[in-house]
């Protein structure tokens, strides 16, 4: 799988060893920024990362910054983007199984280390169930779709 990556300073850290994991599993990473821990402002590296999911350069993608709220925030601005933040791998599982959610969202200061590789397999290994999870997602999809402002 093709996945895309990016961080603010907050998440570079965390950002990094989930690179390395997913590089590791043998998936293809596209590490959309930050390249350290120099102070930057995350809505940048959200539109890069889910750009390149919508455009279909990547399958999936993650994302991290302190919280994982406002990189959550940003990314969802991007149609067809269902960016949901984990705290766990159930977390991260339900995200995927009853959101589809095509990026992962991780909060550096509160994921806690010893469940950083749990959490995203959680989330990679989940699927989509559909049914009445479709019916919701399709509402989501309609309202965007529907309501979309292009240009001003």
């Amino acid at each position: 799988m093709k996945i895309a990556v990016g961080a603010d300073h907050a998440g570079y850290a965390l950002k990094e060893r989930v690179r390395g994991y997913l590089e590791a599993q043998g998936h293809e990473v596209l590490d959309l920024g930050t390249g350290s821990a120099d102070s930057t402002d995350y809505p940048a590296y959200a539109f890069r990362v889910a750009e390149t999911v919508r455009d279909g350069g990547a399958d999936a993608g993650v994302l991290v910054c302190d919280s994982g709220n406002g990189i959550a925030i940003a990314a969802n601005k991007v149609e067809g983007i269902r960016a949901a933040i984990a705290v766990n791998p159930e977390h991260a599982s339900l995200a995927r199984r009853h959101n589809d959610a095509n990026i992962l969202v991780l909060g550096a200061k509160y994921l806690p280390p010893d469940l950083e590789k749990e959490t995203v397999a959680a989330w990679l290994n989940a699927t989509f169930e559909g049914g009445r999870h479709a019916r919701r997602v399709g509402q989501i999809t309609d309202y965007e779709r529907d309501h979309a402002r292009h240009g001003n």
